[in-house]
């Protein structure tokens, strides 16, 4: 039986307010009603991560994200404070990746720079389309010549690793249109692209009152094609689902999630994944999602809204649907060393979906067919 070792370490940090939630959102966000706490939330912050500590004492973190909520609602002060705090209680990767959500409206973002001197090296930006017709039915605050205008501060400030997050699939949107935006992506030249379609969530505005104009699901597979195909030609190479990067600009953080590595989290309702070698145990925890209780029980165990331990039987669908959404798959070798199991524990299923054309698997390594890609959701199930 291969060994459970710790994978490489990530952390997530929650800040859950907004200034206006948006209907087919179902993050934990909250919308912001007169001054909101900063500095009492970076304390408890803290006080979370120290609760923490010791299920990855001697650890190192690799990137650490800032999401929400949206987390430039915060000062650059207040992020500088905790990433600070932070650092002083986890070892800190050379040159790790830290981002910070940030959405375009002008009331929301602080000064770019002072967020670069605080050590956030990337941004994403919550764009969703450049229409502005589109951006009033989603409830945005921003207008698409203020998305332009943002991301162009942000790099005249220094940076050069942005995201830009697009939705398609929207309602009244059409083939042009989504590939307009793309176009209009395009030409801000961010390093990172994030394309998904637009879902309704249960428990949104828009899954109890759907939009009007939603495009059917041939529509939606003709703009992901379509658009796949202007990311491609401009040199962005698609190595998850919804992700698209220049080469070496894939985002470090995101993809330590996609392969079954661990993180802490900590903030109102953020979720963390330990792998814990001594006890040769994968465990998740979860903290209280409301930011005030959350607040007024942050560093006890009174925040911590549930733990579970996943069992063995559980590791190879929690691994596979997370490995899956890359489209270089995944190493064998890394099946074994992140679940403790040994290869031919899924042998079954990998037979199964190599047989129906979804998965190429090979003697070392596994990747998805674009027939797998398609269907997703189909060999993921497999594993259950």
């Amino acid at each position: 039986m291969p060994a459970l070792i710790p994978p490489p370490l990530s952390l997530y940090v929650h800040l859950p307010w907004c200034v206006r939630k948006c209907p087919y959102c179902d993050f934990n966000s909250h919308q912001a009603r007169g001054a909101l706490p900063f500095a009492a939330y970076v304390d408890a912050l803290v006080a979370d991560l120290d609760h923490d500590l010791p299920l990855a004492w001697g650890r190192t973190v690799h990137s650490v994200f800032f999401g929400g909520g949206t987390p430039s609602l915060f000062p650059a002060a207040c992020i500088d404070a905790f990433l600070q705090a932070a650092s002083a209680r986890l070892r800190f990767a050379p040159g790790l990746e830290i981002t910070l959500e940030t959405n375009p409206g002008t009331t929301e973002h602080g000064r770019f720079a002072d967020y670069l001197t605080a050590g956030v090296n990337r941004l994403s930006f919550g764009v969703q389309t450049f229409d502005d017709t589109v951006l009033a039915t989603l409830g945005r605050i921003h207008d698409g010549a203020q998305a332009v205008a943002a991301v162009r501060q942000a790099q005249d400030a220094g940076y050069d690793n942005l995201n830009l997050d697009l939705m398609y699939a929207l309602p009244g949107q059409t083939l042009a249109m989504a590939a307009d935006d793309i176009d209009r992506a395009i030409a801000l030249a961010p390093a990172h692209v994030s394309h998904y379609q637009l879902t309704l969530e249960p428990n949104t505005v828009f899954a109890a009152r759907p939009p009007a104009g939603l495009p059917d699901e041939d529509a939606a597979w003709d703009m992901q094609e379509h658009c796949q195909r202007q990311l491609a030609d401009a040199g962005y190479l698609q190595y998850e689902v919804s992700a698209y990067a220049r080469p070496g600009r894939e985002c470090a953080h995101n993809l330590n999630y996609w392969r079954f590595g661990d993180y802490l989290g900590v903030g109102a309702g953020a979720h963390g994944k330990l792998t814990l070698g001594a006890e040769q145990s994968v465990l998740r925890r979860w903290k209280h999602k409301h930011p005030a209780a959350w607040l007024a029980s942050a560093g006890s165990p009174a925040a911590v809204g549930g733990d579970e331990r996943i069992g063995l039987e559980r590791l190879p669908f929690e691994f596979m649907l997370n490995a899956l959404r890359l489209n270089g798959g995944f190493a064998l070798a890394d099946f074994e060393v992140r679940t403790g199991l040994p290869r031919s524990s899924i042998a079954e299923p990998l037979a199964e979906a190599g047989g129906r054309g979804w998965l190429d698997v090979g003697d070392a390594r596994v990747r998805p067919t674009a027939l797998g890609r398609r269907f997703g959701n189909d060999v993921i199930a497999l594993f259950l």
